[in-house]
Parts: C-alpha cells; structure tokens; sequence
C-alpha cells in the first residue's frame, strides 16, 4: 500500500480534549478511527478512549494479514465498544454511562469500508469534488432531510448537539455501513469530529485538499477551524488519507509498506488519559490516579477484545 497521512486533536476553546484519533496499519490493511466523546456525559474522554484502543487492540489481533470482513469487524468491534462501556460504569457505579460518536474506516486490497455512529463524518473527495460522505444521527440531519433547515444553519442552530445515536448509555446504538468502495489514486479519505466539521463545510475542505500538498494543507486547515471555532470553540479533531499518492500531484512523503513483515504493525495512537473524575468532575488527576485510570481501562478492553 501506497498512502499518505495526517492526523491532527485539539481541545479548541474546551477545557478538556474528549476527542481521541488513532491510525494503524500493517503491510496490507489500514485502519483509522476518531471518536468523540459526548460532553455533558461523565467521562465522554473515556469512552473516546475505550472506543479507539478496543479498535487498536482488535485489528492487531484480527488482520492476519488482513481483515476477512471489514464491514463486520467495524460492525462487531462498535458493539463491543458499546457493551465494554456500560461495563465500565457498572464496575465503577457511575452516575451516568460514558458515551462517545465514533467513525471508523479501513481500507485494503485497494477498497474501503467505514462505519459511524452519531455525526463524527467521514468525506471522500475525488477529482477536487466531494463523492460520499456519512450521513449523521442528528437532530439537526432530521430537519435537513426534510427541508426544515439548509446545511449553512446546521452549526448554528439550538439543537445541534442532539444526537439519537452513540457507544454507550442505556439504547443500542444506530451503526451505518458503508458498501465495499473502490479507491483511486489520489482519492482523499477525510474522518472529523463536529468541531472540526461545523466551521468547514466539505466544498471549502475540497478546495483546502486541492490547493496544496497534503501535509502543507491539512495543518493550515486545522489552524483556521480552531480560529473559526473562537472562544467557544469544541474540541476538533481530523485524519486524513490520500490514497495511492501520484507524487506529480502531490510532493508530500508517502507512507509505503512493503517493507513490513506479516504481522508487523505500526500505530499512532494517542496515549492522553482521562482528566475527568468518575462524577464528571473536572480537575487534575495524581500520578497514581491516572496510572489506576490506564489500568482499569485496559482491564475492561481485555474483557471485549475477543
């Protein structure tokens, strides 16, 4: 495989960051997932967290070389995701069960597949012109299907945050897939979070993609979402993947895996921990109260990653 990549968090004008992004791959596959941690949910930073390290885990342990089923891993492993977080607040009596959005896609043998819950989004942009996206469980998407709003009012409108679908909580979660998706060289995978997406809708995100190499594009893009975001600004977070990179069109280092061993992985996962306490209170957390946290998160990943 043949790609090139970019993934970028930040906390924009929240006090706390509950967006977590990941991307691994081996010699043949490529998986990238975002989540974003609902907030107003106690410990929405460890369901993003549970939800991007329980992918981690699974697909390392599943893509032997390569996932026999993607849309059923991506399908198996959210289920699993949702199952592990009401287990983690049953064990820890918490008030509320952590709840998260989550998108995820993997690519192989030249095709991709994704799966969403909430409104995180995944665009494909071909040619400099936007060719699918994820359609999201929003109130907001509600009224724009039925023509009561345009997408301009969607990142201002009062119910924007109302979402009917999640990991976690007391209903089971709405899970879309995708169909099996051919990719061509130099298609662009985009996966975001709603900080991100709000302030840059997807023919602006097209135009940014096309008007310079990748990794001089992305960075530019995420420094102007934050800027746009302002003071009250959600968390915003982006992985981005040109695929089968034409270096004639774009110039940035590609990423080439070949030279992996069956079996061998590499990951670029974020290692923040939870700075929420169990009530959904905020505050620093000590050295043994963060290295408990990565301990009972793990704990509960190892109960659901088989």
């Amino acid at each position: 495989m043949r790609f090139t990549i970019f993934q970028d968090s930040r906390k924009g004008s929240r006090k706390i960051n509950q967006d977590r992004i990941a991307y691994i791959y081996g010699r043949d596959t490529l998986l990238m997932v975002l989540a974003d941690g609902m907030g107003g949910h106690a410990g929405g930073e460890i369901a993003a967290q549970i939800t991007v390290r329980l992918f981690a885990e699974r697909f390392q342990q599943d893509a032997q070389p390569v996932l026999s089923n993607p849309l059923e891993f991506l399908h198996d492993t959210m289920r699993r995701v949702h199952a592990a977080l009401g287990s983690y607040a049953r064990q820890f009596s918490m008030i509320e069960t952590p709840r998260t959005t989550c998108v995820a896609v993997v690519i192989q043998m030249g095709y991709a597949y994704w799966a969403h819950v909430g409104d995180s989004r995944l665009y494909l942009f071909r040619q400099g012109q936007l060719y699918s996206q994820t359609k999201d469980h929003s109130k907001v998407q509600y009224l724009l299907d039925r023509g009561l709003i345009t997408e301009d009012e969607i990142a201002y409108h009062p119910e924007r945050n109302r979402i009917y679908s999640c990991l976690g909580g007391a209903v089971e979660p709405v899970i879309d897939l995708s169909r099996r998706t051919t990719l061509r060289t130099n298609d662009i995978l985009l996966l975001c979070s709603d900080g991100f997406w709000t302030v840059i809708p997807a023919r602006e995100i097209a135009n940014i993609l096309t008007s310079a190499p990748l990794l001089q594009a992305a960075p530019k893009m995420m420094r102007e979402a934050q800027q746009r975001g302002g003071a009250d600004g959600d968390n915003l977070s982006t992985i981005i993947v040109r695929w089968d990179t034409d270096t004639d069109t774009d110039p940035s280092p590609a990423t080439e895996t070949a030279t992996l061993n069956l079996g061998e992985f590499q990951t670029e996962l974020e290692q923040t921990v939870t700075v929420t306490d169990r009530t959904g209170a905020n505050r620093e957390l000590t050295d043994d109260e963060i290295e408990q946290a990565i301990a009972e998160i793990q704990a509960t990943i190892q109960k659901f990653r088989r």
